[in-house]
């Protein structure tokens, strides 16, 4: 069987499995649609969230970014991971005590304020449509390159996957899919990511063959791999390049702007009591772990091949020639089809500039002749190191997996805050139930339409936009949810003013610091790059917080204090029933 039908019908069966789960879980109230009836098992909800969490940055983006970024891009990883502990002990528990649906609800019953409320659903709908536009690009990429079809048909599939079983199903659909894509999902990363660490160090368990020998030199895996970028002219992969500010800075932002994820947070709704919330934030963190620790040596690895196969003999001997790339086989024989199948997608580039008939891979940019794109790298993984044709399917389809399991909870945390905070919320208090669903169905595919829009005209790749998203979800949703938990003193006016101004101030330094402001003039954007003490438009929603609690504090201890009764509600979240009673006596 050839690779293109195992592709089909590996990804096809799994896509059938998805629909299958939404038609059995259709969402028939609003409870279900929003919350999936508050009936999750902590372990399922766990597996849910994993997915959820581990976005098609996460499985397709990640380790791209690590393998070309080398050290300065373990901030993804210590940000992600280190949110994901923030929102489990800090947030979770609490929001799902308070027992109500969406994160804007909290925040307008918190801040006894419906301007409160719309303003987080601003904030809510610009960060999960930034986070969206990155998975919706993961899915064109996946797409392009195992179903040979074009990144916007890629993109128009996915999208209509995901509409019938998000806009079936509701949250109910998606988290029981959820599970099955998290299965997938995990399998397709470590299955190849097993296979190689035994190919390059004989060591079966990836983390540990990161720190192993290199069977081919004897030398530890690490070591070699510097020995080459360096003898090539890259920048070194175990030394920060980065400045410390801007780094610190980037691990903040990621992990509190995780904490202010929507989507997430929406998951810890679904379980039946609060403990239950607790305990399925635990078994979420051992899923994720099984990746995320798996990541870097899939990074290092997938380098590391990728230098080989263009310098087969060794760094300083001849590199691949033209001739050889399209003929399929390098000079000892060796099968590298796999460059000329990325290279149709434009994801792989190459140009023999100097017109001596050998593609050079240096870092020197003016001599260099290949391109490669990050997000290319777990997926071309298996093909590089020669997998058989079915672990190629498998990471085709735990790929999409991972994208279309993250674009449905963003959608459904767009289409609940619209129907249920907008809708009923704000415009009409006394729509019927089935009104309310219907609302929601409909805003879900207007949601999607838009995310596909924009997944055709993405601004950066698939995990620097996910990066932005951190960004804004830090400068506006965490702040106000952690100060509305563990401060009575902030009025609805100091949360208002938090908010806009963590979110403008961030919104205008990335549009600043990404030359997106139009001069009508010049007819072009602005080239502009101001680094206020170096930090980037990626790092600054740890600065737009900080602005965010400053203006809070100083608007809220400007005004009057909240009302008794909200006051008393703070303390109710925070203190575990039955504890009044045993403190008295």
């Amino acid at each position: 069987m050839d690779q293109y039908t195992l592709n089909l019908l590996v990804v096809g069966a799994t896509f059938a499995l998805y629909i299958g789960i939404a038609i059995w879980a259709r969402a028939g109230s609003t409870s279900e649609f929003y919350a999936a009836g508050r009936g999750v098992h902590p372990v399922m909800n766990g597996m849910a969230t994993g997915a959820d969490w581990m976005s098609a940055a996460s499985f397709i983006s990640m380790a791209g970014l690590i393998a070309f970024g080398g050290y300065d891009t373990s901030a993804y990883l210590m940000g992600w991971t280190g949110g994901y502990v923030l929102l489990a002990l800090l947030l979770a528990p609490y929001l799902r005590k308070f027992g109500k649906f969406t994160v804007p609800e909290f925040i307008g019953d918190r801040f006894y304020s419906p301007t409160a409320r719309l303003v987080a659903v601003i904030c809510l709908i610009t960060a999960s449509l930034t986070y969206v536009i990155g998975q919706m690009t993961g899915v064109g990429v996946a797409f392009s390159r195992f179903l040979e079809v074009s990144n916007a048909t890629g993109l128009y599939i996915g999208a209509a996957i995901v509409f019938m079983y998000a806009v079936l199903g509701g949250m109910k659909g998606i988290t029981y899919t959820q599970v099955a894509q998290y299965v997938v999902l995990i399998i397709a990363y470590t299955i190849p990511a097993v296979f190689i660490s035994l190919q390059l160090t004989g060591n079966p368990i990836p983390g540990l063959g990161l720190f192993s020998n290199d069977a081919a030199t004897g030398q530890p895996l690490l070591s070699t791999l510097e020995g080459l970028v360096t003898e090539l002219g890259f920048k070194s992969y175990l030394t920060q390049s980065d400045t410390t500010l801007n780094m610190f800075l980037f691990t903040v932002s990621l992990m509190i702007g995780t904490a202010g994820l929507p989507h997430v947070i929406v998951r810890f709704f679904t379980v039946p009591k609060v403990a239950d919330a607790r305990s399925s934030a635990g078994w979420a963190l051992v899923f994720i772990a099984l990746l995320y620790l798996t990541a870097p040596a899939v990074a290092a690895m997938a380098r590391l091949n990728l230098i080989n196969t263009f310098y087969p003999n060794g760094v300083g001997e001849a590199t691949l020639s033209l001739a050889e790339i399209e003929a399929g086989a390098d000079a000892q024989g060796k099968d590298i089809t796999w460059v000329n199948n990325w290279a149709k997608t434009g994801l792989l580039k190459f140009e023999d500039k100097n017109g001596d008939g050998m593609i050079q891979y240096v870092g020197d940019k003016e001599a260099n002749e290949l391109t490669v794109n990050n997000d290319i790298m777990v997926l071309a993984n298996p093909e590089i190191a020669h997998l058989p044709g079915w672990v190629i399917a498998l990471v085709a389809a735990g790929g999409l997996a991972a994208a279309l399991s993250t674009a449905a909870g963003l959608l459904m945390a767009i289409s609940s805050a619209v129907s249920h905070d907008l809708i009923k919320g704000q415009i009409n208090p006394n729509i019927s139930e089935k009104s309310e669903l219907l609302a929601a169905r409909i805003s879900m595919g207007v949601a999607i339409a838009v995310a596909t829009y924009l997944g055709l005209n993405p601004p950066g790749f698939a995990a620097q936009t996910v990066a932005l998203a951190f960004g804004l979800a830090a400068a506006s949703i965490f702040p106000a949810l952690m100060m509305g938990i563990f401060s009575k003193r902030i009025n609805n006016a100091g949360a208002v003013a938090g908010m806009l101004a963590g979110l403008l101030v961030t919104v205008v330094y990335i549009f600043l610091h990404k030359g997106w402001f139009f001069i009508p003039e010049t007819n072009s954007f602005t080239d502009a790059n101001p680094l206020l003490l170096s930090i980037k438009s990626t790092s600054f929603g740890s600065v737009g917080a900080l602005i965010n609690f400053a203006v809070a504090y100083v608007v809220s201890g400007a005004t009057k204090e909240p009302p008794v009764e909200i006051q008393d509600l703070v303390e109710s979240i925070r203190v575990p029933k039955g504890a009044g009673a045993a403190t008295h006596h």
